[in-house]
């Protein structure tokens, strides 16, 4: 028999269900949603002024090509019409409320990272952006502490490698996931080890629920995205992303 506070939780994901559904079912879906702007694009990574070398070391080019041609048929075939499917259900209200709750959620890394690497400030105001949303924002489907002047300070385990001086590694494009390196898949991994083990999931103690919730935070995190493989519009795009993504690890890894 589950645990009152587990059925408690569980209780709460499936609010968060029916309330979408609610939603579809009395709303007109806006088709002039606003997505996060894409995650390589020179206008969110390049800075002015700042030289970048060109060079990423890629020893495994060959297959990192095939993953990366996998990725697009993956990403046209499955995953798109998902989330198409899913940005056409849901109206954006109902669209904003799940992302501000996976975000909430996922401040757990957050939290993890910006301690590893003694970032007191910031450990203290993604502790604070927690409780103000779990609150305040009723379990993280408003986002007040932004209002606040509590802004996301967002830190994962790859980044705490770079900050500690570990190099990027070899170059990697990662099924599904996509462009990556040896480093950030370590810190991949170890963020999604920590999280299992010691973040939101395990206080559920659930795989059912805890099933449902990293479905609807990867549809989420694609809606976000307006990456679309091979319209760039440039004949290298494999090249241009993959220097995209050095700099902007760079950066991230410098602020």
């Amino acid at each position: 028999m589950m645990k009152p506070r587990n059925t408690t939780i569980r209780m709460a994901f499936m609010a968060l269900a029916l309330l979408a559904v609610l939603f579809a079912a009395g709303c007109a879906k806006n088709q002039n949603a606003s997505l996060e702007p894409p995650m390589h694009t020179p206008e969110n990574t390049l800075k002015p002024g700042v030289e970048y070398a060109v060079d990423v070391y890629d020893p495994l080019e060959g297959m990192n090509r095939r993953i990366y041609t996998f990725n697009y048929y993956f990403d046209k075939f499955i995953f798109l019409p998902v989330v198409n499917t899913y940005e056409f259900i849901m109206p954006d209200y109902v669209e904003d409320r799940v992302s501000n709750f996976v975000d909430n959620i996922f401040e757990f890394n957050n939290f993890t990272n910006n301690l590893l690497q003694l970032k007191f400030r910031s450990t203290a105001i993604t502790l604070g952006r927690f409780l103000v949303n779990s609150t305040i924002g009723i379990a993280g489907l408003w986002d007040p502490a932004t209002g606040m002047g509590m802004l996301r300070q967002t830190e994962d385990f790859g980044q705490t490698l770079g900050h500690y001086g570990v190099g990027n590694g070899p170059y990697i494009v990662l099924p599904v996931f996509g462009p990556s390196n040896l480093r950030d898949t370590t810190g991949l991994v170890t963020d999604a080890v920590a999280f299992s083990a010691a973040g939101p999931p395990a206080w559920v103690d659930d795989d059912d629920t805890t099933l449902i919730f990293n479905g609807v935070a990867a549809v989420d995190k694609r809606h976000r995205q307006s990456f679309r493989y091979y319209q760039t519009g440039s004949p290298f795009e494999y090249e241009m992303i993959r220097m995209l993504y050095a700099s902007k690890r760079e950066i991230e890894i410098a602020k």
